[in-house]
């Protein structure tokens, strides 16, 4: 049997064409990346979130000379709400990214664990979050929820 999924999100052309709440959000993310600490990858990601209460929060990759050890802007960020604010859902969510002396013109999309660390804060809180991905500059990607990100992604109803 074969089966077939799709989804739709929308592609802007720049970050202009956002509404006003999303264009603050992902100027939140860019600024993130001002505080991510990545001097072995030069690459600084950011990630902002607007919570339920009206609140924006950021989160930046955190390098590790252990590499492992590392954690991205997105894991970073939904650690800080889910222990600062237990209570808020995440409305929308804008990530960025700064690879030192390189453009950043094109959408980034988080990687697998942080795919499934989206999942399971939607999954937790019944509530999908709006994804705005971007580079500092050019088109932009906006995705109803991030389960678009992670289609066959863990849900944990086989561990019930």
């Amino acid at each position: 049997m074969l089966k077939k999924y799709e989804f739709e999100y929308e592609l802007l052309d720049h970050a202009g064409l956002l509404s006003t709440a999303d264009q603050a959000l992902l100027n939140a993310a860019i600024k993130a990346t001002a505080t991510a600490y990545a001097p072995y990858s030069n690459f600084k990601v950011g990630a902002a979130a607007l919570l339920s209460t009206g609140q924006i929060i950021i989160g930046s990759n955190q390098e590790s000379t252990s590499f492992p050890v590392g954690i991205c802007a997105e894991r970073t960020l939904l650690n800080s709400i889910g222990s600062q604010y237990p209570n808020a859902t995440i409305e929308a969510m804008a990530i960025s990214y700064d690879p030192l002396n390189k453009p950043s013109v094109e959408p980034i999309s988080p990687c697998g664990m942080c795919r499934q660390s989206l999942l399971d804060y939607e999954n937790r809180y019944q509530s999908p979050i709006k994804i705005i991905l971007s580079g500092k500059s050019g088109p932009v990607m906006v995705l109803p929820s991030a389960a678009h990100l992670l289609p066959f992604g863990f849900d944990g109803a086989i561990l019930k």
